[in-house]
């Protein structure tokens, strides 16, 4: 007969790395379903410099240190797995991979992350973490004194734009259409920043360098004109996609697709847990993330318990 973990913890990153640490430590049975690399996004960051108590890291490297951290304490980690499908009503909830292994839980954590929207062009997966980043935040600082591009025209690009003027000598906010669709505030705050520049109407059509990046291709829209800027990084700020696709029908999302919880990371479907970047919030760091799993693995517990 299969076993019935305590808790099944869908997604390896910050979220679900910190809740398989919290669980099995509480002596929770707990099995982590991982699709892709151990880490989440955490992997596709060079660097992290803000991660409190650590200095500056490796992305993967602080994604290890919380697998090894997990595993210490009998948490089992599966992945590159493909989830097939998932049944979350009832007291015990059933998760079958697309190889028909069928894995029953009495809760669930739902840490499926997320990802920024990409353009897609040229260069793009090249450059990735090699000058072009999708967080102002976490990478700011290492292009200090340097010149960058920043894509986008909601709240999200100005206000990154903005705090990047505090490393930055120069960024140049490229915006395909020739107006912003971001608050007045945002825009007046961009607009009156002197190291800020703007070329409207274009899209960004290739990304080049010799192993990090050093320019960029851009089309003005209405005459096709190409152009060629140097830069020594990019800024992408078009949208965030939480990986909620197969959760649609099974679960409460908002109009972005993000899983409602509460400050419990409850779910609307009983035994089901939610945390990191998939979830209802305004912030997606590091941080943010761990402090999400350790809420929801307690609540997990919480749960069991009653």
């Amino acid at each position: 007969m299969n076993e019935i973990f305590d808790t099944i913890i869908v997604g390896a990153g910050a979220a679900g790395l910190t809740a398989g640490i919290y669980a099995s430590r509480a002596k929770l049975s707990t099995l982590i379903l991982n699709e892709g690399a151990v880490g989440g996004q955490m992997v596709l960051t060079e660097e992290i410099a803000n991660y409190p108590g650590v200095p500056t890291t490796k992305g993967y490297m602080l994604a290890n240190n919380m697998k090894m951290q997990a595993k210490s304490f009998g948490c089992k980690i599966k992945s590159n797995v493909k989830i097939k499908s998932y049944k979350l009503e009832g007291d015990v909830k059933n998760i079958e991979l697309e190889d028909g292994r069928v894995f029953q839980g009495k809760s669930v954590i739902l840490t499926p992350g997320g990802r920024p929207r990409s353009l897609n062009i040229e260069g793009e997966d090249q450059f990735k973490g090699k000058g072009i980043s999708y967080c102002a935040t976490c990478d700011g600082d290492f292009f200090t004194d340097k010149e960058v591009v920043v894509v986008g025209g909601g709240n999200s690009a100005l206000e990154e734009a903005v705090a990047l003027t505090t490393f930055a000598t120069k960024v140049t906010i490229v915006h395909q259409f020739d107006h912003f669709q971001a608050f007045e505030h945002a825009i007046q705050e961009a607009k009156n920043n002197p190291k800020i520049e703007f070329v409207m109407e274009s899209e960004l059509r290739g990304f080049y360098g010799n192993g990090q990046l050093q320019k960029v291709k851009i089309e003005h829209l209405p005459t096709g004109i190409m152009s060629e800027l140097s830069t020594d990084g990019t800024f992408i700020f078009i949208g965030y996609q939480p990986n909620t696709e197969d959760l649609a029908d099974l679960i409460e999302l908002n109009m972005r697709k993000e899983i409602v919880v509460d400050s419990d990371m409850k779910t609307s479907v009983k035994g089901v847990f939610a945390a990191g970047d998939c979830i209802n919030k305004k912030y997606r760091q590091v941080t943010t993330a761990v402090a999400e799993g350790t809420i929801a693995a307690l609540s997990v517990s919480e749960y069991l318990r009653s």
